[in-house]
Parts: C-alpha cells; structure tokens; sequence
C-alpha cells in the first residue's frame, strides 16, 4: 500500500492533485489517500508530481509518500468516508 499526504495551499492546484490521486486510489483523509503498491503506479505519480506539479508548488506545499510494505499493519478508528464533493459558495 502507497499512503500519500499532501498540504497544498493553493485550491486549483489543490484540486487538481486530489483528483489526479483519485485516479489511482481512495480517500481516506482530506489530504490522504490510500493507494494499492505498484512500482509502475508510484512510478507515474513521481513522475507526475516532479513534471506538473512540483514547479508550481510555494514553500509552504508538501507532498509525503508513505511506501508500506506487506508486514506493515494498520490500524483504524472510526467510519469517516472522506469524498471530495464540490463545494459553492454564494457571496
């Protein structure tokens, strides 16, 4: 399992990330996805991440990738389901 974090600031950016990660995996946090391991799937999200996304990030961004390895347990509390839903806002 491939867990990514990620603290964006800017919200287009933001977005754009969190629905490229969708692709690949679900949600499990807002800024938290969880991935099945795939050297080729980690593979395109480097390279995704160093060719679009890396260049536009500020000093405040981050992104970790956590690599878990078979042995690695988890354990979880509660039933959050954390979907990305659009947001309006009416001014």
């Amino acid at each position: 399992m491939i867990i990514i974090s990620y603290d964006i600031s800017n919200d287009k950016l933001r977005t754009k990330f969190s629905k490229y990660l969708g692709k690949y995996g679900h949600r499990i946090q807002f800024s938290v996805f969880e991935i099945d391991n795939s050297e080729k799937i980690l593979n395109n999200i480097v390279a995704e991440i160093i060719n679009e996304y890396e260049k536009r990030f500020s000093q405040e961004d981050s992104v970790i990738i956590f690599m878990m390895s078979s042995s690695c347990k988890t354990i979880r509390f509660g039933y959050a389901i954390n979907e990305e839903h659009d947001l309006v806002m009416i001014t």
